[in-house]
């Protein structure tokens, strides 16, 4: 089989390539320069063989490459191969000839307009954002991971859109991804957050949590409190991109941290590969484990790959303090009760957070984090503070008023489910949570949820006396 990336270019113009072959069957690929094969298959499956080097692509170089496929395949070919050797044999074949191309350089003979996704029926972001004249300057560039724009855009080409929330569409393969194909990342962060721009805005942190003020919220109404961020480790590739070796690090550099905490946050970790369904089910019912990579948009994006391998969750004795180990990030850490106490769920967040930080480092580790962006997460929708603030809240009344959604936009609020993103409301209970990650701190996002609850259950409350409410005026997100 042909497999190869792009050709690059040699001394006055010409084009060097790297014939190479590979103990997958019988097949051969032909590798460029300046795409070339992983560390793994030069490892295990392949040896160089020679160079060639062209001043064109002609149709004969197609057919010759073609040729040599079908000769390296056959049978007799593989007895040749096993008494003289596969460097004998393609040598001896090369020579006959003066050129070879590769497969990537086959699909390029394609112009970029010929690969532009059909994106007339969509509804997400990076739809909203991505024009064939940006596809064409983006289409053949790869982060340092070999990540392309493809790979990020593809989840948001398999799944047009939510009925109700216009969600992202891309995502990041790498730290470099947000770099690299910034001139589509960035309208998509600036349509995501709310006209945030990160070529000339900074991101604000602050977990503080003493700045909190007003956070206990009334238990009649309010079931449960709960604050989450994502975290990703510097110098491994996001879930989309990573491999088993990254994802099994990514795995031991948290669970070695994690075995630091001390006191109220002491735990352990639970692997999903040492548990049964059973208790994987109930984990998840009761709202402490990710689900299972189920979503069409984990699957696209390539999250799900090796399932549940290097997967697993860590909590302390009490289960109020989380840590998800290679869902959507690197980590996901969760600070959660029953009830409304807000003020004590974010305070035990800030400072589990710090410590696991802290811990981190201490093993020559860091997380990503750009002054720009935040820390960096695997969706767009979850750079900066990457908190959702969110509580289980019962509004039977006010869910049945048509001025419902309109309040929650002015409040910069979202509703979910209880089930979590992409799950309906069930009775009259929803999840509330923050809509913005980036451009406020994680103290202003989580004082805006507390002010915001605040206000709506003074709406159901008022509903309940038969009083009327108010759209309160639209809250500034941040100072453009």
């Amino acid at each position: 089989m042909l497999d190869h990336g792009s050709r690059s270019q040699g001394q006055a113009g010409r084009q060097t390539w790297v014939m190479t072959w590979h103990l997958r069957g019988r097949g051969l690929a032909i590798r460029s320069a300046s795409n070339p094969i992983s560390w793994e298959d030069r490892q295990l499956h392949s040896q160089t063989v020679c160079f060639l080097t062209q001043p064109t692509v002609t149709e004969e170089t197609l057919q010759m490459a073609s040729s040599f496929a079908k000769m390296m395949s056959s049978r007799t070919t593989g007895l040749l191969m096993a008494s003289l050797g596969a460097g004998a044999v393609a040598t001896g074949y090369l020579l006959s000839d003066s050129a070879a191309i590769s497969a990537e350089q086959r699909r390029k003979l394609y112009p970029p307009s010929a690969d532009f996704p059909d994106l007339r029926k969509h509804n997400n972001c990076m739809a909203s954002a991505l024009t064939p004249a940006i596809y064409a300057k983006l289409r053949d560039r790869i982060t340092p991971n070999n990540w392309t724009l493809d790979q990020c855009i593809q989840t948001g080409v398999d799944n047009p859109g939510h009925p109700f929330i216009k969600t992202v569409g891309m995502v990041a393969g790498d730290e470099e991804s947000y770099e690299v194909f910034a001139e589509i990342f960035d309208p998509v962060i600036k349509d995501r957050h709310n006209g945030y721009d990160p070529k000339t805005m900074k991101h604000p942190t602050d977990l503080d949590a003493s700045k909190i003020h007003s956070g206990v919220f009334d238990d009649h109404y309010v079931l449960s409190s709960r604050v989450r961020t994502g975290r990703s480790i510097r110098g491994l590739s996001l879930p989309p991109a990573c491999s088993r070796s990254e994802r099994r690090e990514v795995e031991r550099v948290t669970v070695q941290a994690l075995a630091g905490l001390k006191g109220d946050l002491s735990g352990r970790y639970y692997s999903l590969t040492e548990m049964s369904e059973a208790e994987q089910q109930r984990l998840i019912d009761e709202h402490f484990l990710f689900d299972k990579p189920v979503s069409p948009l984990l699957t696209a994006s390539g999250m799900a790959r090796d399932w549940p391998d290097a997967r697993g969750i860590w909590h302390n004795n009490e289960k109020t303090f989380l840590i998800w180990i290679n869902e959507e990030d690197h980590t996901r850490v969760i600070s959660m009760e029953k009830g409304g106490n807000m003020k004590r769920v974010f305070e035990r967040f800030c400072r589990g957070l710090k410590q696991v930080e802290t811990l981190i480092q201490e093993r020559g580790w860091e997380f990503m984090w750009n002054e720009h962006l935040g820390y960096v997460l695997t969706c767009p929708s979850n750079l900066g503070t990457g908190l959702r603030a969110g509580v289980h809240v019962r509004l039977p009344k006010l869910s049945k008023d048509p001025r419902f959604g309109k309040i929650l936009d002015n409040l910069r609020l979202q509703k979910r489910g209880t089930g979590g993103v992409d799950t309906a409301a069930v009775g009259d209970t929803f999840d509330i949570s923050n809509l913005d990650r980036l451009g406020k701190s994680e103290v202003e996002l989580v004082q805006l949820v507390i002010d915001g609850v605040n206000y709506l259950v003074e709406c159901e409350k008022r509903l309940e006396k038969g009083q009327d409410i108010k759209i309160p005026a639209p809250i500034q997100h941040f100072k453009k």
